[in-house]
């Protein structure tokens, strides 16, 4: 009775070297599972889209509010030109409020009356604006007149 011992297990689902194998080797083995590939890059991809998106948006608000103050401060050196060549029949204090107007004769003149204050006299100029004089002698548009550009 020399029969020789023949092993049931297929010899190609047996390992010299069970830690090289990638799924669990017996029973007591973590559990592995495959990752779908697709799944992972999917929702990797979606989160990269949205951090960048809201950092770029956040560029974009910066970007605005630089262009909105560049816009102003153009503004106070076009309207600090014009008051320049208008005609004062009085010293601006800084920090004070005045009016300007556009003459008929296409001059300008700085008034400390406002466009509601000319009573019974009616006003004879074209309102541009309201300004205030401020402290490196440009002047801050506080009220402009729509139809004005200058």
């Amino acid at each position: 009775m020399s029969e020789e011992f023949q092993n049931p297990i297929d010899p190609d689902k047996i390992t010299e070297n069970p830690h090289s194998l990638e799924y669990g080797h017996n029973v007591g083995s973590a559990v592995v599972k495959p990752e779908d590939q697709g799944k992972i890059k999917g929702r990797a991809l979606a989160a990269m889209e949205h951090q960048t998106d809201m950092q770029l948006d956040q560029i974009y608000q910066q970007m605005q509010l630089l262009a909105d103050q560049a816009k102003k401060l153009n503004d106070r050196k076009q309207i600090s030109n014009v008051i320049y060549t208008a005609e004062m029949r009085f010293e601006p204090l800084i920090n004070h409020v005045y009016h300007l107007y556009e003459k008929e004769n296409k001059g300008y003149i700085l008034s400390l009356i406002a466009p509601d204050q000319w009573g019974r006299s009616k006003m004879q100029f074209t309102f541009i604006a309201t300004v205030r004089l401020l402290a490196d002698h440009t002047w801050d548009i506080l009220d402009k007149n729509p139809d004005f550009d200058f």
